[in-house]
């Protein structure tokens, strides 16, 4: 390893595999229950695979790395030569990801700074991406965490959903909001929102919602000069379509990432999903 400080993430950063390899990000899976069925995301199970399972309703739940996991990776990042680990991981909110993550620090051979980002997707990946600059150019623990940090508080995240029902399902939004979306027939737009999947705006319907999603990228965007990353579900026309409005519209636009998220963001949204990423530099 070239560096010092080795970044370890997790998989619902849904960072393309080529830029971990070029940047030496380790990322550690989460796992999806898929009936009786315990599969790590990005290796044994598609979000393909996955969209189908929740068309057809089947049971699908996730579940965190355990801390073991987490202990393995810190032991084989160590022995390939870091003297100092950042794990940078998804919204404490919406996982244990980060409890098991700490728990493996507390016995890793070298010390570890576990960050609860408050981020997920690409929102994560870029915190992730940051932490890794800073470390390239070497920069300490410290710094790679505040690097990561400064990241995370100025990128903001936005979801359109076909239904809130998947979100109700795994508790990540509350009843009676994902009620008062099926009772009035509105399209949601959901924000991140200190750690939380929040309700944005109801919007009449689907096309209205995706037109509104635009508006609000580019109004984020403004002159900075920014990261975006487009996420989808089983919906990769609207995100193609997304992505070409935004390369037009911002102007300060530095790197643009289009991606289908992976099982475990997935089941918790539901096919139809579309996302919008923006993080400036």
């Amino acid at each position: 390893m070239s560096r010092h400080v080795a970044i370890v993430t997790d998989s619902t950063a849904y960072l393309p595999q080529r830029t971990m390899e070029r940047h030496g990000i380790t990322a550690v899976p989460l796992t999806v229950v898929l009936g009786n069925q315990a599969l790590e995301e990005g290796t044994e199970i598609s979000a393909r695979s996955l969209a189908l399972a929740l068309q057809k309703r089947r049971p699908v739940t996730t579940s965190r790395p355990s801390p073991e996991v987490f202990a393995r990776t810190y032991r084989e990042v160590a022995e390939a030569g870091a003297t100092g680990i950042v794990s940078l991981h998804l919204s404490a909110e919406f996982s244990g990801t980060y409890d098991a993550a700490l728990l493996a620090a507390r016995e890793a051979p070298v010390p570890v700074r576990v960050v609860d980002t408050g981020m997920v997707a690409m929102a994560l990946g870029f915190c992730a991406l940051a932490a890794a600059e800073t470390a390239e150019s070497g920069g300490s623990v410290d710094e790679a965490v505040s690097a990561a940090e400064k990241r995370a508080a100025s990128t903001s995240a936005y979801f359109y959903v076909d239904t809130l029902d998947y979100l109700r399902r795994g508790g990540r939004i509350g009843a009676a909001q994902a009620l008062l979306g099926s009772a009035l027939a509105v399209k949601p737009l959901l924000e991140l929102d200190d750690g939380r999947i929040e309700l944005l705006e109801k919007v009449r319907t689907a096309s209205k919602a995706i037109a509104r999603l635009e508006e609000i990228a580019v109004e984020r965007a403004g002159a900075h000069e920014v990261d975006i990353a487009v996420h989808h579900l089983a919906a990769p026309e609207r995100a193609e379509a997304l992505a070409e409005r935004l390369r037009e519209r911002v102007p300060s636009l530095a790197e643009l990432h289009v991606s289908e998220v992976g099982a475990v963001i997935g089941a918790h949204t539901g096919p139809g999903l579309l996302g919008a990423v923006v993080s400036p530099r």
